[in-house]
């Protein structure tokens, strides 16, 4: 049976559909529909007005409806665990492999694998259109590798979510970028990322309905090319959690990622972006400790800084201050 188990949550000041909203990691547009059918409290009292002004603080009772015929095949595809309890499993995903569901795409995904190994918890925001994705809080494109963590309780889902939201989680991911940068120093990236207006499936600096954008890109290696351009082994740290960003942002220094497609050009040593979510911090939805986790910089990416001509610094897998 699906689990109908109240959310018990604490308000921040807004608009209780956007609170519960944020909180939950649901659509607004859903959550008005919870709320409309009486499944949100606010102090013991249920109320059916989205629109209602909270002032922050008060306590918060949600019961999201089991989702409509939501459904996807567990497989058994062997996973990469990093970490797992109760609360949570994190696993280095693999390049190629999408995180959920989606139209068009209903197998090999990550949720597929997990719901081979573990339950996980019923998604409350089921559409459609944005594909099934239990306990998914975070996202890696489908060629990026490296750390993603999974939420296996509804409790915990709220907890990461909102710890992604607030900034609590700390990010840090290996990219080979290759262009204009000269790489001689850090560089901090603070430009606002929005939809492509033409083509949909990018995003670009400015753009549509643009959103704040900020990565630190710090070179732990670099050499010229030959053709004029700067190679760099770089760590980026993301303060912010947009689509696409460190692709968008390296693009937007005039060095785009190594065998990035979208935003650069495609390499012969490298046939996939060569990016990788190397570590994560993040408070442990059931203690609050911070939890440190760590994916080893993948071969396929190692391997094509090689073949360019690069060395390997001897810090490469020492995490940097998070």
């Amino acid at each position: 049976m699906p689990d109908v188990s109240p959310l018990l949550l604490t308000a921040t000041p807004g608009r209780l559909d956007a609170v519960v909203s944020a909180l939950v990691g649901a659509s607004r547009s859903q959550v008005a529909l919870w709320i409309e059918a009486g499944a949100v409290q606010v102090a013991g009292v249920s109320v059916t007005k989205p629109s209602l002004k909270l002032r922050g603080g008060e306590a918060l009772s949600v019961t999201p409806p089991p989702p409509p015929g939501a459904s996807v095949e567990a497989e058994d595809i062997p996973l990469d665990v990093l970490y797992e309890d109760d609360w949570l499993i994190a696993v280095n995903k693999p390049p190629g492999m999408v995180t959920h569901p989606a139209p068009g795409v209903v197998t090999g995904t990550l949720v597929n694998a997990l719901l081979g190994r573990v339950p996980l918890p019923e998604q409350p925001d089921f559409d459609s259109e944005a594909g099934f994705r239990p306990g998914i809080v975070h996202r890696l494109d489908k060629d990026t590798s490296g750390v993603i963590v999974v939420a296996k309780t509804v409790e915990a889902h709220a907890r990461l979510a909102a710890a992604f939201k607030d900034r609590e989680t700390r990010k840090v991911y290996l990219a080979v970028a290759a262009g204009a940068w000269k790489a001689e120093r850090p560089a901090q990236v603070d430009v606002p990322i929005g939809r492509h207006p033409v083509q949909r499936q990018r995003m670009t600096v400015g753009g549509a309905n643009p959103r704040e954008a900020q990565t630190l890109f710090t070179p732990l290696a670099a050499h010229p090319d030959g053709h004029g351009r700067t190679l760099a082994l770089v760590r980026a740290q993301p303060r912010t959690g947009r689509t696409h960003q460190i692709r968008v942002h390296l693009a937007h220094l005039g060095s785009p990622i190594l065998g990035d497609t979208v935003y650069g050009r495609a390499s012969e040593v490298m046939p996939r972006q060569a990016l990788h979510a190397q570590f994560l911090t993040l408070p442990h939805p059931g203690t609050g400790e911070l939890l440190h986790l760590h994916a080893p910089a993948p071969d396929d990416l190692l391997s094509a800084w090689v073949a360019l001509g690069g060395a390997l610094p001897a810090d490469l897998e020492s995490p940097t201050t998070l």
